[in-house]
């Protein structure tokens, strides 16, 4: 399998923070923006030769000057996204410099990720291979009626993993699932389900706990607490 050589990072940031009442990736955290976190990690791993970032066009300026300031460089790129996450991956794919191999995607509400565990997720990259990281699933999940709530089935815990991103592969298959999702009206969750589609093989990737999607209000303090934590034991 040929190992994809160049690889770009499209960090979707493009949620309007309803909960928190601006974009949530503007949102300190220790003190640095939440989308900093994330876009230095990536553009400080001299495997990623550019990272691009998609976001809501109404906050494009103040996001662009948040993403090129941590990611310099190789922040080539802030572009304004979709109606869905989905339709602002195809954007940012659509940015993508031309000698582009690979790609990966990370939502930019997952500030705590790390360079050894991306690197994972790059290791079995090639074509008709993907990759997403994913931690398993440790509560036991029913599958219900929609309206009644009647329990119609308990899954497997061991067969069950909780997607996380980034998810990884090579630029020709993820542009042909997007465009393929588009011509079916075909809609999905995250990129992973879109390459499943169109039959490349996706292998999970085990994530970390740590590497959590900010969703609630809450949710920035737990982020704050690891943060500090990792920076008390760098010293």
């Amino acid at each position: 399998m040929r190992r994809p050589p160049s690889w770009s990072a499209i960090v979707v940031a493009a949620g309007r923070g309803t909960r928190f009442g601006r974009p949530k990736q503007l949102l300190e955290i220790a003190g640095t923006p939440m989308l900093a976190w994330s876009v230095r990690a990536l553009a400080e791993m001299p495997e990623i030769d550019s990272v691009i970032v998609v976001t809501e066009g109404e906050w494009l300026s103040e996001i662009a000057v948040v993403a090129q300031s941590a990611g310099g460089t190789k922040c080539s790129a802030v572009v304004p996204g979709g109606a869905t996450r989905q339709a602002s991956v195809y954007e940012g794919l659509r940015a993508v410099a031309q000698g582009c191999d690979a790609v990966l995607v990370h939502d930019g509400a997952r500030p705590l990720i790390n360079a050894e565990i991306v690197r994972s997720g790059m290791q079995i990259i090639g074509d008709g291979y993907a990759s997403l990281l994913a931690v398993p699933v440790v509560d036991t999940v029913k599958i219900v009626e929609p309206h009644s709530r009647i329990v119609k089935e308990t899954s497997p815990r061991e067969r069950l993993w909780a997607a996380q991103t980034p998810q990884f592969a090579t630029l020709a298959d993820i542009r042909l699932a997007h465009e393929t999702a588009r011509r079916d009206h075909f809609s999905a969750t995250d990129d992973a389900m879109l390459l499943e589609r169109i039959g490349v093989t996706v292998q999970i990737v085990p994530g970390s706990p740590d590497n959590f999607k900010v969703t609630l209000p809450e949710d920035l303090a737990r982020a704050e607490d690891i943060l500090r934590r990792r920076f008390a034991d760098a010293r």
